[in-house]
């Protein structure tokens, strides 16, 4: 099988290897051609793909496969908002026009928003932030494409080799909403629930990625900064916003069993 990755950062990437491991001839994006190289040492065929809100540099070759993975998440941060959109249309148009059937589209929690409640992929999304509400804005341009099989992969907090989560608050201070449960997800399930979606040929789906162990925030990040090494951070002891994503399409459905499924049987280094 031959599949396309749009986006080879971290997720990405590391996708595309297992994917090659298993046997699959896989195309990779970079943005620039300095980029190129990296993606070829690592066995991936590489190309140069950019699409901007207003302009656009790919080879159609690259949207020649049997799946096309898109993962390039909105630089909310840096002020892209409706650019990210019209950059989301033209890789639409774009992988339609060269005949493209099947798209994995990975999207996020965010756009759940926090709703002090457990969500299912069932419940209407309700953003709350600038990213969850141009992610569900992007989900819903690859709906509405009828000659499009997308499956929408909702992904929790990525955490893994690379992003070792005692990092992420290590030292810090009253750290707010300290009782609110974790939604994550490692990210060698990342690369698991793409390969079952890819196997099982499950297209046309919305899918939560997130582990089905939800522990206090600040219980799960004093202990993964204590195995890291590092300053255990404070948190203040509080329930403020939150959320439960469970995962009820990818355990139903797809009878995926999440590899790293208890958090507190994670060892991140």
């Amino acid at each position: 099988m031959t599949i396309s990755i749009l986006g080879c950062g971290w997720y990405g990437k590391a996708l595309a290897t297992a994917l090659i491991a298993d046997g699959h001839r896989v195309k990779g994006s970079a943005t620039s051609a300095e980029k190129l190289a990296a993606l070829a040492d690592a066995g991936i065929e590489p190309f140069v793909v950019d699409f901007k809100a207003d302009q656009e540099t790919y080879t159609p070759e690259f949207f020649a496969c049997d799946v096309l993975i898109i993962s390039i998440p909105p630089r909310t941060r840096h002020g892209e908002g409706s650019d990210y959109l019209r950059k989301i249309q033209r890789i639409i148009d774009a992988v339609t026009h060269y005949g493209g059937k099947n798209v994995i589209y990975i999207s996020s929690t965010a756009v759940y928003g926090e709703s002090c409640t457990e969500v299912t992929e069932a419940d209407i999304p309700k953003p709350d932030t600038a990213s969850g509400e141009i992610l569900l804005q992007a989900e819903n341009l690859f709906n509405a494409q009828q000659t499009l099989k997308t499956t929408i992969i909702r992904f929790g907090g990525l955490v893994g080799h690379g992003r070792h989560p005692g990092r992420f608050f290590a030292g810090k201070k009253n750290v707010p909403n300290g009782r609110a449960p974790v939604n994550l997800v490692h990210l060698t399930d990342c690369i698991g629930i793409s390969k079952v979606v890819i196997r099982q040929n499950k297209f046309g789906l919305i899918i939560n990625g997130v582990a089905p162990h939800h522990p206090q925030k600040m219980n799960f990040y004093r202990r993964a900064a204590a195995q890291a090494g590092l300053e255990i951070p404070q948190f203040m002891d509080e329930l403020n916003a939150w959320k439960i994503v469970d995962s009820t399409v990818l355990l139903q459905e797809l009878n995926y069993q999440f590899s790293v499924a208890n958090w507190d049987d994670c060892n991140f280094i």
